[in-house]
């Protein structure tokens, strides 16, 4: 879709929504949108973004952890990025922004998409996500329901999924033989680990499995500031954040992971 075709179907969310009499808008808030999706986990957004979307896809779901507050979650390439939206009284708040009306909002994406993390990536808001898409009402027949037994009781069907939590952006990592400082761009997706010479690389220079990492602390051996580690079995990989926030939510969302591995681990 080119930017001007985004524009124009951003302007054709807004003007059903408006009445048409008096300017005011129908339901003026937030979950009145096509894209908002009711009931909507982080888990469950992450897999329909990255499952069904594409890169710039985007929707609006209710925050996980707060009351009038909005999660905006957006898949840039492999990953997936959440974006607090506040509705308060009389206006809706987004980062630096502050809109009167949900009209207003919706006009701000359709005029200026693109948005930046803290992380440095840029992210051009492309295609929202309908809450209501078309299915077919098709279903297979049983032609066989076999009677072999394999022995295992209820108590056996543990639900099992691996856990999302994506996030990408730059660091910088010490090399492995020689000792010099590079700065590559990562990927945190499932139980992986990817690292690229830079954003626009589409193969990996290298795949980390966390299933093998047994530790993510911050690090102070190095010249450096910043600075946390991976250990696995081999090697330790070190790696520095441009700030500590940042070096702090990797470190996080690491640790996450590595616990909700733990735990698919205990359960089988």
């Amino acid at each position: 879709m080119t930017y001007r075709a985004h524009r124009a179907s951003w302007k054709n969310i807004v003007e059903e929504q408006d009445d048409g009499e008096d300017g005011q808008t129908e339901g003026d808030d937030l979950e009145s949108l096509g894209w908002f999706h009711d009931n909507l986990t982080r888990h469950a957004a992450e897999a329909l973004l990255l499952t069904n979307g594409q890169d710039g896809s985007y929707l609006l779901r209710k925050s996980d952890s707060k009351a009038n507050v909005y999660s905006l979650s957006v898949r840039a390439k492999d990953s997936v990025k959440h974006f607090q939206v506040y509705q308060c009284d009389t206006s809706i708040k987004f980062g630096f922004n502050e809109f009167l009306s949900v009209k207003d909002f919706t006009q701000h994406f359709a005029n200026q998409p693109l948005i930046g993390s803290e992380s440095g990536t840029l992210i051009l808001l492309r295609h929202p996500y309908p809450r209501t898409v078309e299915e077919p009402s098709i279903y297979e027949s049983v032609r066989v329901h076999t009677a072999m037994q394999t022995g295992r009781s209820e108590n056996d069907l543990v639900p099992v999924a691996p856990s999302l939590g994506t996030k990408e952006g730059y660091l910088t990592k010490q090399g492995g033989r020689v000792k010099s400082w590079k700065t590559r761009w990562f990927i945190l997706t499932r139980n992986e680990l990817k690292y690229y010479k830079d954003q626009l690389s589409q193969e990996p220079i290298k795949t980390l499995d966390l299933t093998e990492c047994s530790a993510v602390q911050f690090d102070y051996s190095q010249e450096r500031v910043n600075c946390f580690c991976l250990v696995f079995p081999l090697r330790t990989y070190y790696l520095c954040a441009k700030t500590g926030a940042e070096a702090d939510e990797w470190i996080k969302i690491l640790r996450w992971k590595m616990s909700q591995i733990r735990r698919q681990t205990t359960k089988r």
